[in-house]
């Protein structure tokens, strides 16, 4: 069952869903789902005469990413065909018995802006803040300006809560990330990690 905006403001008043801060509850939260605001930290990819990235190596991915921080009311040009790692503002806390989805706004959608790549969606148990894959798909740069409202979160109750939620517990590696995190991947069981 996905969660509308009854449902969402009882979670929220009882506490076990965290959206914080929710500045404007009466603005980010739709029928059914809350809008998250653009964060003021970006992860930039530069570009890098190498013939490629290996996903194993953490080290690696550092290096060709930059951090630049944009304050609130100034603005990130994200130019056509780029691909630049983005933050919510807002820091969330996902009980057990749900499961959220990040998506775009539609408002920037038709402005060719998409938000995720694939990871659109936060476990069961997730806390931190959402790592948003931003990239512009037009042909004419986009003004982003930290504080607005970019994207949004849906809220799906599971038939029970999950027995492992993402966490400590199972070595989840973007647990209680702050800002826009580059790939981990590299501490995947497959790459010779153990975590999940």
């Amino acid at each position: 069952m996905i969660l509308s905006d009854a449902d969402i403001l009882r979670r929220l008043e009882e506490g076990d869903l965290v959206v914080d801060p929710l500045d404007d509850p009466a603005l980010q939260i739709q029928p059914a789902s809350v809008d998250l605001r653009l964060g003021e930290q970006f992860l930039e990819f530069q570009h890098a005469n190498i013939p490629c990235i290996h996903p194993d190596s953490e080290k690696e991915v550092e290096n060709y990413v930059t951090e630049t921080t944009v304050p609130e009311g100034e603005e990130f040009i994200l130019h056509p065909g780029d691909f630049v790692l983005g933050t919510t503002k807002e820091r969330v806390e996902i009980p057990p018995d749900l499961l959220a989805h990040v998506e775009g706004r539609s408002s920037f959608g038709r402005l060719a802006v998409v938000i995720h790549a694939t990871a659109g969606v936060v476990d069961p148990g997730y806390c931190g803040q959402i790592t948003l894959e931003l990239s512009n798909l037009g042909t004419a740069p986009v003004a982003l300006t930290p504080g607005t409202r970019i994207s949004q979160l849906i809220f799906t109750e599971l038939k029970t809560p999950s027995d492992r939620p993402y966490g400590s517990e199972r070595g989840s590696k973007y647990q209680d990330q702050e800002g826009p995190q580059a790939s981990r991947i590299g501490g995947d069981e497959e790459f010779g990690g153990d975590q999940t």
